[in-house]
C-alpha cells in the first residue's frame, strides 16, 4: 500500500489479469516480437495504474513468473493464477454475493477466471476498498486516465469503461462491499451494463479505452503514446504493425 493508505474506504485497489505466455496476443500476427509486446503492454498498463495517486495497491493476476517477476519490481503484487477448467462454472451458477438483480454467472473462461480469483485476494485482503480491473492490454494508458475513471466511478456503485469501439469493456468498477461479477469477453459492455454497471463518460481517443489486440489498435495507441516499455519495440520496427 502507498504511504498512507491502509486499504480504507475510498481508496482503490486495481486487479490486472495478464496471460503472459507466448500464446498471448495472437491476433497481433506472425510478427516475432509478438510475446515481447504482450509483455511489454502488461508492464505498462500496470506502471501508470501503479502511478495513479488514488490506488493504494495493484493486484496482478498471472501464472507467468517470469514477467510476474518483472511486474513484482514494478510495486505490483502478484497473485499465482490457478488453473480452472473452461467448464468449471456452469452458466446457471449464480456469482457468490450477487445483488438480486444481477444475471447468472457467465460460462467460466481463462480471463474471468483469474480475475475472480484477483477479485477475492483483494475483497479478502482489503474489504473497505473500492476496486478496479483492467485488461493488461493498455499500453497508451496514463495516470491521469486512471485518475479520470475514478473521479468519475465514484458516483456509482458499479460502472465501466467501455473499449474504443464501444462493445468490450477495458475497466470495471465497484464501490466497496458492492459485488462485483466480470464478464469480459465478446459484447462485455451489453454484458457488463445489464449487470448494473454504468459506462463512464470518457472519450473514445483515451488510452484507458485503447486496448490492443490487432496491428490496427497498436497503430491507435502509437498516435497515442506508447508507455516507456511498449515504446521501444514499436520503434525498433515500425513498419511491422502494418503487416
Amino acid at each position: 500500500m502507498k504511504s498512507g493508505q491502509s486499504g480504507q474506504s475510498g481508496q482503490w485497489v486495481a486487479v490486472v489479469p495478464v496471460k503472459g505466455n507466448p500464446g498471448a496476443k495472437s491476433r497481433l500476427g506472425d510478427r516475432p516480437d509478438r510475446p515481447r509486446l504482450a509483455d511489454a503492454f502488461a508492464l505498462d498498463t500496470v506502471a501508470a495504474v501503479l502511478a495513479a495517486p488514488r490506488v493504494g495497491r495493484v493486484l496482478v493476476v498471472t501464472a507467468d513468473d517470469a514477467l510476474a517477476a518483472r511486474l513484482a519490481a514494478l510495486g505490483a503484487e502478484i497473485v499465482l493464477e490457478a488453473a480452472v477448467p473452461e467448464a468449471a462454472v456452469p452458466a446457471t451458477e449464480p456469482a457468490a454475493g450477487e445483488g438480486s438483480g444481477e444475471s447468472a454467472r457467465p460460462p467460466a473462461d481463462p480471463m474471468n477466471a483469474a480475475i475472480r480469483q484477483g477479485l477475492t485476494a483483494a475483497r479478502t485482503r482489503f474489504p473497505r476498498a473500492n476496486l478496479l480491473v483492467l485488461t493488461g492490454d493498455l499500453p497508451a494508458l496514463t495516470p491521469a486516465d486512471v485518475e479520470q475513471a475514478l473521479a468519475l466511478a465514484a458516483g456509482h456503485e458499479r460502472s465501466m469503461v467501455p473499449d474504443a469501439a464501444g462493445t468490450g469493456t477495458t475497466t470495471l468498477l465497484a464501490l466497496a462491499g458492492v459485488p462485483v461479477e466480470p464478464r469480459f469477453g465478446p459484447g462485455s459492455r451489453a454484458a457488463h451494463e445489464a449487470a448494473g454497471h454504468v459506462p463512464l463518460e470518457i472519450p473514445p481517443a483515451a488510452g484507458i479505452r485503447s486496448d490492443v489486440d490487432t496491428a490496427a489498435d497498436l497503430l491507435v495507441a502509437e498516435r497515442l503514446g506508447l508507455g516507456a516499455h511498449t515504446r521501444p519495440l514499436v520503434a525498433a520496427d515500425p513498419a511491422s504493425i502494418w503487416r
